[in-house]
């Protein structure tokens, strides 16, 4: 129903706007660091703590290192971050066994985050990409990747990342049945109060570029992901996938990348009212960066970009502007 609207001068809408206190005063959406997920690169491969070329201003960080950005984080009042591994290359398999390894990468850094740093949560991925020698998010035979094997391998993976004191998981591979096999084995386990925030919404984009070379993930990749994530032209079928995990038991959902995806973030806000997160992935970052350091565009469009999640109904954002946006928000 439309409201009806006074007739000018009634009504003059620059009445509010004309100074910052007024315009603060009526501002619809509200952006904090509270708002925030900042995703960390974590790597132990000699040389490889290196900025990533494609991402100016991030960089993959070591097991120490990734213990200071989350003291950051803390310092900054964002919540939680989220690891992503550069994993040795001579630990890459087609079996992934490396991604259930209680002592690989990634589970040494929760670790090492939570005995420093208890208070800021600490996300995983899970999916085998960072293991797999073939690129791929799940195990793959003659050229196919294998959905219910790959579930087996998944929740291995996950169980380690609730051992090593992960507190939310994010099962990114996008196979069928892998949140339901997930919850049923941490519940089995006793890690009931382990989240789940589920990729539910995860196109086959080409926006995840950077992202590929950060986990040094771009070479190794034999054909595309196009079977398993899904077709950017859909948009009913995002629905019923949220609605499928969330029956399976994820806590939170996520639609992944975000800006060209704000229409299914608010869709999926409005159809369910459970929390719901976007990803700000790593070619909107690289794009919006580059514009930035070329002056071409004013770091106002950090802000700007993140109160569109916002604005779309999102009730957080990971974004690799995570500690950039929050000193920004501080003044």
């Amino acid at each position: 129903m439309t409201p009806h609207v006074p007739a000018f001068p009634a009504l003059r809408l620059r009445r509010l706007r004309r100074t910052a206190a007024l315009r603060e005063m009526v501002a619809e959406t509200r952006l904090s660091p509270a708002d925030f997920i900042w995703p960390l690169f974590v790597t132990d491969v000699p040389g490889a703590d290196a900025e990533v070329p494609s991402m100016p201003g991030v960089s993959r960080l070591t097991v120490d290192g990734a213990v200071r950005a989350a003291e950051t984080a803390a310092r900054l009042g964002i919540p939680a971050v989220c690891l992503f591994p550069y994993t040795d290359p001579a630990l890459r398999t087609e079996t992934c066994e490396e991604a259930w390894n209680p002592a690989n990468l990634s589970n040494r850094t929760i670790r090492a985050i939570k005995a420093a740093v208890p208070e800021v949560a600490v996300m995983t991925d899970v999916a085998l990409d960072p293991y797999n020698a073939l690129g791929h998010d799940g195990l793959v035979k003659d050229g196919v990747i294998l959905n219910d094997e790959t579930v087996e391998a998944l929740v291995r993976m996950a169980l380690a990342q609730a051992e090593a004191g992960a507190d939310i998981l994010g099962p990114s591979d996008m196979m069928d049945g892998r949140v339901g096999a997930m919850r049923r084995a941490l519940e089995a386990a006793g890690h009931r109060d382990v989240a789940i925030l589920s990729y539910a919404a995860k196109y086959a984009s080409a926006f995840y570029g950077p992202f590929r070379d950060a986990v040094g993930a771009t070479g190794a990749l034999k054909g595309d992901k196009k079977t398993y994530q899904m077709n950017p032209a859909n948009r009913a079928e995002a629905l019923r996938l949220v609605a499928r995990d969330l029956d399976e038991g994820a806590d939170m959902v996520m639609v992944k990348p975000g800006m060209p995806y704000l229409d299914i973030c608010r869709e999926v806000r409005d159809a369910f009212g459970v929390p719901t997160f976007a990803y700000q992935v790593s070619g909107e970052y690289a794009m919006l960066k580059g514009a930035i350091l070329n002056g071409w565009v004013k770091e106002a469009v950090i802000l700007e970009s993140l109160v569109a999640f916002r604005r779309a109904g999102c009730d957080g954002i990971l974004t690799y502007f995570a500690p950039e946006a929050a000193r920004m928000l501080a003044g």
